[in-house]
């Protein structure tokens, strides 16, 4: 199996804890994160070879996050670790569903530190897959950093995924995001978005369901082969570059946390692909097999319905027997 490269963000999630009594001061339990790192431990738990690509901290954060992954079984060969920005915090609450708020530290923040030129050409040799978000694309540096990555990835003949998993928080004030998206967007065979996210897109576009046709039409018109869009557990539909599309439901799980339910999603979405040998160049006839598809998103589904049954984000992320389980006891409807 390719390796699947992980490129962005690794963060510390603070997540609160429920106070003993009335007058127990708020206490707070740190658990590694960060969107592209949830994902290389997602695929790693499944048994894929991955690496985590990006700047941690040199603080007790950073070489927490640098243990983290290790224990995960993430390759972390080609991480840069800096004193220049400390490592990012966040600290996040829950609801009684077990949805999120989010109180960011960043930035300043080490993740943002990467740049173009850390990236070593060795890193792309004999991979499958190259995955972002959007996180790393709220400054110039960092954007352009992610964008070459991206290149570099393409240029070797390696499968391109994008999540946009947007934070509007971590923007500048008074930024306009979707010009820095959009070129990130375009640059990916695979992409990833959610609901609220393809609705934000599609307003740049007037809104509603022309909206909606407008913004997959621009993605096909850049290097998409194939667009998911996830919707908690609510149906999620894909389309292809030739028109394909489709609905898939999810499992029925009780929800305790959906910290990381999208990057589970996504990693095993890349393990299903990386097992398969789907690479960018096997893509297009790979999104023409509606059964392929269909198995592909039924065990990505699978292994994000599993992450929101438990707590934290690499805590939370199932192995393969764990996802096999879930896969036969469960059957879900295809439209």
């Amino acid at each position: 199996m390719r390796k699947i490269i992980c490129f962005g963000e690794a963060l510390i999630d603070f997540f609160a804890q429920p106070a003993a009594t009335p007058d127990t001061p708020r206490a707070f339990v740190q658990h590694a994160g960060g969107a592209p790192a949830n994902v290389a431990v997602a695929a790693a738990r499944l048994g894929a070879p991955a690496q985590f690509v990006g700047a941690l901290g040199a603080d007790m954060f950073g070489e927490f996050l640098l243990d983290s992954l290790r224990a995960a079984g993430v390759g972390t060969d080609y991480v840069v670790r800096t004193d220049a920005a400390p490592t990012a915090l966040a600290f996040v609450a829950l609801d009684h569903e077990g949805e999120r708020s989010f109180s960011f530290y960043r930035p300043p923040a080490a993740d943002l530190m990467f740049r173009a030129e850390h990236f070593v050409a060795a890193c792309f040799a004999d991979a499958g897959a190259f995955h972002v978000c959007s996180n790393s694309l709220t400054e110039e540096a960092i954007a352009e950093a992610t964008l070459d990555g991206m290149r570099m990835a393409r240029d070797n003949g390696v499968l391109v995924s994008m999540d946009l998993n947007l934070r509007p928080m971590l923007w500048p004030i008074g930024v306009d995001p979707r010009p820095y998206l959009w070129r990130a967007l375009q640059a990916a065979d695979v992409v990833k978005l959610a609901r609220n996210e393809l609705d934000y897109l599609a307003e740049g576009f007037g809104g509603g369901d022309a909206g909606e046709r407008a913004v997959l039409q621009r993605l096909f018109e850049g290097a998409a082969q194939w667009v998911i869009v996830t919707d908690g557990p609510a149906p999620k539909r894909w389309y292809g570059r030739g028109g394909e599309t489709g609905e898939l439901t999810g499992f029925r799980v009780k929800a305790i946390d959906t910290t990381a339910a999208g990057d589970a999603f996504v990693g095993g979405l890349l393990f299903h692909l990386a097992e398969a040998g789907i690479d960018a160049g096997r893509l297009p006839a790979f999104v023409r097999d509606r059964e392929a598809v269909v198995r592909a998103l039924r065990f990505a589904a699978a292994v994000g319905a599993l992450a929101v049954t438990r707590n934290g984000a690499f805590s939370a992320m199932p192995d393969r027997a764990e996802v096999q389980r879930l896969l036969g006891n469960q059957h879900e409807h295809v439209a």
